[in-house]
Formats: structure tokens, C-alpha cells, sequence
């Protein structure tokens, strides 16, 4: 099966050399997706802008995959700041009540000084 890489368009994919997604073997991985609104190149302020900045993106990225949310089997946060953490539980709850995917939060720096979470799934296409 051929290795296809799925973009957003996301100035950083070119700036810094990755793919939104990629998708091979019957697997979609998407990369650390931020809270930026790529229309406008925005970030939001709160972190639950920002995590749902970033579940739609991820979700366009599997959609173009031919995969969903309900799709994903691991999915990993990470945050600057843990006490940021629970105002986004709702968010990702309802994103990923069906799938249920293997979850890690991790404390760590970001990219830039206004990225508040990061999100990063792996997903398996359906029927593979």
C-alpha cells in the first residue's frame, strides 16, 4: 500500500518538513496539531478554543484519510500547564466517546508561547 501525506496547509508543514497526516499499511498518524484556526492563522485565547481548534483540524485530517474520531486508538495531550488540563475533558469526552482511544497527557513546552495543548492521534482506517 503507497504512503500518501495529507496536508492543511499549515504554514508550518512547509516550514518545518512534516505532513498533517500520513497515511499507510491500513493506519492514518497525524502530527501535533495546535489550536491555530488556518483560514485566519488565529490562535484563540482559552485552551478549550484551542482544543477545539485542534480536534477539528484533526478531524478534517482523517476525514480527507477516509477515517474519523471514532477511528482513533491512541491519542496523546500535551500541555504546557496541567492545571489547564481539565477544562478540556468535555471537549475530548464528547470527540472521543465512541473510540475510546488509549489517551497520554503530557506536561511540556510548546512550539510558541501562545499554544496552550497540542493533540496527537493515530487511527486505523475502517476495514483494514
Amino acid at each position: 500500500m503507497p504512503v500518501r501525506h495529507i496536508s492543511t496547509g499549515s504554514p508550518f508543514e512547509t516550514r518545518i518538513g512534516y505532513s498533517r497526516a500520513v497515511v499507510a499499511d491500513g493506519w492514518v498518524f497525524v502530527a501535533g496539531t495546535t489550536g491555530y484556526d488556518y483560514a485566519s492563522m488565529t490562535m484563540p485565547e482559552t485552551v478549550e478554543d484551542q482544543c477545539r481548534n485542534a480536534l477539528a483540524t484533526i478531524a478534517g485530517a482523517l476525514s480527507e484519510a477516509g477515517a474519523a474520531l471514532d477511528d482513533v486508538v491512541r491519542v496523546r495531550y500535551i500541555l504546557p500547564n496541567a492545571a489547564l488540563w481539565p477544562a478540556c475533558w468535555p471537549l475530548v469526552s464528547e470527540a472521543f466517546a465512541r473510540a475510546r482511544p488509549a489517551a497520554t497527557m503530557m506536561v511540556a513546552g510548546l512550539q510558541e508561547p501562545e499554544m496552550k495543548i497540542e493533540i496527537e492521534v493515530t487511527a486505523r482506517l475502517p476495514g483494514a
